[in-house]
C-alpha cells in the first residue's frame, strides 16, 4: 500500500520490487531493482527516506525517522528481516543483520557487516569494511574475503528474488 502524506507521494522507481502487503507512505524514495519484502513499512512523514538502487529492505522492517534527520539507506545494502532503521546512514555495501536496531544519527561505514540483533545507539558510527555485533554493537574485527562474498551473494539473491516476484505477481 503506498500512501501520500501532506502532498509528498513515494518515488519509487518502476524496476523496484514492492510487496503487496508492504506499507510506504510520504517522502520516500527508492531506487532502482530495489526491493522492500512483506509487511515492512516506510514512513516518510517526518523526514525524508532515501533508498538506493540494488538495495533490499527485508520481511517485517520498520523505517523511520526524527524531524530534521533523513533516513539514507545507499546502493547495494541488505536489510535483514525484522530490523528498525531510524535516522540513520546506512553506506554502500553494507549489510544490517536481522533483528538489529540502528537509531539516529548513527552510520554504518560502507561494507560493514552489523551482526543479528545488534544495537547501534544514536550517533554511534561503525567503520567501513568492519563487522560490529552487541547491545551496544561494538567492533569485532575487519571482514574477511569469505564475509564480503557472503554479503554480495545475498544482495544479489534479493535483486534476483525481487525480480521474479514482480514478474509472477
Amino acid at each position: 500500500m503506498i500512501y501520500s502524506y501532506k502532498g509528498k507521494t513515494p518515488s519509487i522507481d518502476q524496476t523496484a520490487y514492492i510487496a503487496p502487503d508492504s506499507v510506504i507512505t510520504g517522502d520516500v524514495e527508492i531506487g532502482k531493482y530495489s526491493s522492500i519484502w512483506f509487511k515492512t513499512v516506510i514512513r516518510g512523514d517526518v523526514a525524508p527516506v532515501k533508498i538506493g538502487n540494488y538495495s533490499n529492505i527485508q520481511d517485517l522492517s520498520l523505517l523511520h525517522q526524527s524531524p530534521d534527520l533523513p533516513l539514507i539507506v545507499e546502493d547495494y545494502v541488505t536489510v535483514g528481516h525484522q530490523v528498525t532503521l531510524h535516522s540513520a546512514v546506512i553506506r554502500k555495501h553494507a549489510l544490517i543483520g536481522m533483528g538489529s536496531i540502528i537509531l539516529d544519527g548513527a552510520e554504518v561505514g560502507e561494507g560493514a557487516f552489523i551482526g543479528a540483533g545488534s544495537l547501534l545507539p544514536p550517533g554511534k558510527s561503525i567503520p567501513p569494511g568492519t563487522l560490529a555485533f552487541g547491545r551496544p554493537a561494538k567492533v569485532i574485527r575487519e571482514l574477511t574475503e569469505e564475509d564480503i562474498e557472503e554479503m554480495k551473494r545475498i544482495q544479489q539473491d534479493y535483486v534476483d528474488k525481487g525480480q521474479v516476484y514482480k514478474h509472477e505477481s
